[in-house]
């Protein structure tokens, strides 16, 4: 169980052991001489490799325990440090919760210092000084067969999906009555029906949190707590990123399209049809009719497929729409699951979230998104990527192109019908 301001300074006077551990926080001039950020990777990568996760104090002498504290206009500063460790210095990436609290000194003076709490993880995380757990009071490499133990373990673990787990950074509060409502069983209430349906979960020490899948439908500001869980759409001018010359506006359009997902997809469709262009093409009878430059559905199915299926286990990482005179890109953070490759896509179905795709399969569609004959965001039936290559065929008379980057990113190009 988390543990409260009372409960951590009588645990401080006890020292070090498997769940706290301290460090003193060093400034020369305006910049700060230590920790440093690997020496801070190590430490937060020791307590997610270990069973109990544990607690890091910043701005406690490591000897004596005494509370010396962190300036207050410095906080800023060592916790972007920390930022900066275990999304640089760890893979996989670790997602802390960072707390800025005071705590008394040695004369009864309260100090400010960060706390940051780190839950033991489904992933083994190598850090600058190798693959290390917390044993006591310090941290122990592990041996190469220990190792090949625990990665097994975790990889059986990982068995529960990354949206069913807590979040333990935000409370059941956060959830929105209103975006909570619309996921209620509307036959034989029942009183634990957020629990059963997994949009709170209960945590090893035994407290209720929202999910990751809760907080991304059923959160006003998802962003709060898992950051990158947005879209980053930009439309530019002409076909390529790089602007053309310094008096060109190469960028007609950007915004960064937040709140719970399924109003993501809905303001993305719109990002897309406000800034695409229509022509016109002859009837057989000698009429024109509209010729739009993308088919609403496909980019529907595409935008929808990239939030649903996206792994929201990388911090920091953002759906990102890329608008062109002559395409539309969208990429999804993380590698294709369970061994699909971009060939495979129009042939098999995998799920990687399947608890926010059976809650977006809840969600209707806005009017706004553009499509008309679907009445939920999702239909389960796992016919995305061929309509999307179907339709786009039938408008552009091209193919859109999946391709995967870096094996952690994959890209949907959409070619324009015009």
């Amino acid at each position: 169980m988390r543990l409260s301001r009372n409960e951590l300074i009588a645990k401080l006077r006890l020292g070090e052991d498997n769940l706290l551990g301290c460090k003193e926080v060093r400034f020369c001039g305006a910049s700060m001489r230590g920790p440093s950020p690997s020496d801070l990777a190590d430490e937060l990568a020791a307590f997610a490799n270990s069973r109990t996760g544990g607690t890091l104090l910043l701005g406690i002498d490591d000897k004596t325990r005494d509370v010396l504290g962190i300036p207050v206009d410095r906080l800023d500063l060592v916790e972007a440090l920390v930022r900066q460790a275990v999304e640089d210095s760890i893979n996989p990436p670790l997602a802390p919760v960072i707390e800025r609290l005071t705590l008394p000194g040695s004369l009864g003076v309260d100090h400010a210092i960060l706390r940051v709490d780190i839950i033991s993880s489904l992933f083994m995380h190598q850090s600058p000084s190798g693959y290390l757990h917390r044993v006591g009071s310090s941290k122990r490499t592990i041996t190469p067969d220990y190792l090949a133990q625990l990665l097994q373990q975790r990889s059986q673990n990982r068995l529960i999906r990354f949206d069913e787990l807590p979040v333990v950074s935000a409370q059941c509060e956060d959830l929105d009555t209103v975006l909570l409502e619309r996921f209620q069983p509307q036959l034989s209430p029942d009183a634990n029906w957020q629990s059963k349906t997994g949009l709170v979960v209960e945590a090893e020490d035994g407290s209720l949190y929202p999910s990751v899948a809760g907080v991304l439908l059923a959160s006003l500001n998802p962003q709060q707590f898992l950051r990158g869980a947005y879209i980053q759409a930009v439309a530019y001018a002409g076909t390529e990123v790089a602007p053309q010359g310094e008096d060109v506006m190469y960028q007609r359009d950007a915004a960064d399209l937040t709140g719970p997902l399924d109003q993501q997809i809905t303001a993305a469709c719109r990002f897309v049809a406000r800034n695409s262009r229509t022509g016109a093409a002859k009837t057989l009878e000698g009429g024109r009719i509209d010729r739009p430059q993308f088919d609403a559905l496909a980019v529907f199915e595409a935008i929808t497929n990239a939030v649903a299926h996206r792994d929201y286990s990388i911090p920091g990482r953002k759906v990102r729409l890329r608008l062109f005179d002559d395409r539309l890109e969208i990429f999804s953070p993380g590698m294709l699951p369970n061994t699909m490759t971009p060939e495979s896509l129009p042939l098999r179905q995998a799920c990687r979230n399947e608890l926010v795709a059976s809650l977006l399969a809840r969600c209707p569609v806005e009017p706004s998104a553009g499509v008309s004959h679907r009445r939920y965001i999702m239909d389960r039936r796992g016919e995305g990527v061929p309509l999307i290559i179907s339709r786009t065929l039938e408008l552009s008379g091209q193919l859109p192109q999946y391709r995967l980057i870096d094996n952690n990113e994959l890209m949907l190009m959409i070619p324009s019908a015009l």
